[in-house]
């Protein structure tokens, strides 16, 4: 899907507001017919405009209250088998490809300190990993929107 109208844009800054909302809220909320809107969640769908529905669960009741991000430096003709291998970590949530200077930034949960510098161990036991920076998040300011974005006009 290339671009939304303004029905898209209405029904995704509603999800956005409330991601729980069910087929008949949305429409009533929207003043539309549920059949429009249903229609229009599957064309959605259909099309990859959302991403995961996986529910984002808070890591720190099972026992992982730290989190940090991981700068990984590895050599570019064994990134793939990098991913492979930070995938097979359970405390790695989360990974991207970068440009620049750093490779991958993972995205960790730990249970303190000493937990954190075994998965960085782990990490840097990589067959293709050169060198990590690991920063510890002190929290999250602003989370992963799109609300803003689909109230701008356009």
């Amino acid at each position: 899907m290339t671009g939304y109208d303004h029905v898209d844009r209405a029904l995704l800054s509603a999800l956005a507001a409330d991601p729980r909302a069910t087929v008949v809220a949305l429409a009533e909320r929207l003043r539309m017919s549920r059949n429009t809107v249903q229609a229009r969640m599957a064309r959605l769908e259909a099309s990859g405009a959302f991403l995961s529905f996986e529910r984002s669960i808070d890591p720190s009741p099972l026992g992982y209250p730290l989190e940090a991000f991981v700068a990984v430096h590895a050599r570019q003709k064994v990134l793939s088998e990098v991913v492979v291998a930070l995938a097979a970590i359970p405390e790695v949530i989360q990974a991207h490809g970068l440009s620049g200077q750093i490779d991958l930034l993972v995205r960790v949960v730990c249970r303190d300190a000493h937990d954190l510098f075994r998965i960085d161990e782990e990490i840097l036991a990589i067959e293709g990993v050169e060198r990590t920076e690991t920063s510890l998040a002190m929290g999250e300011l602003i989370p992963y929107r799109l609300g803003p974005l689909l109230d701008r006009s356009g």
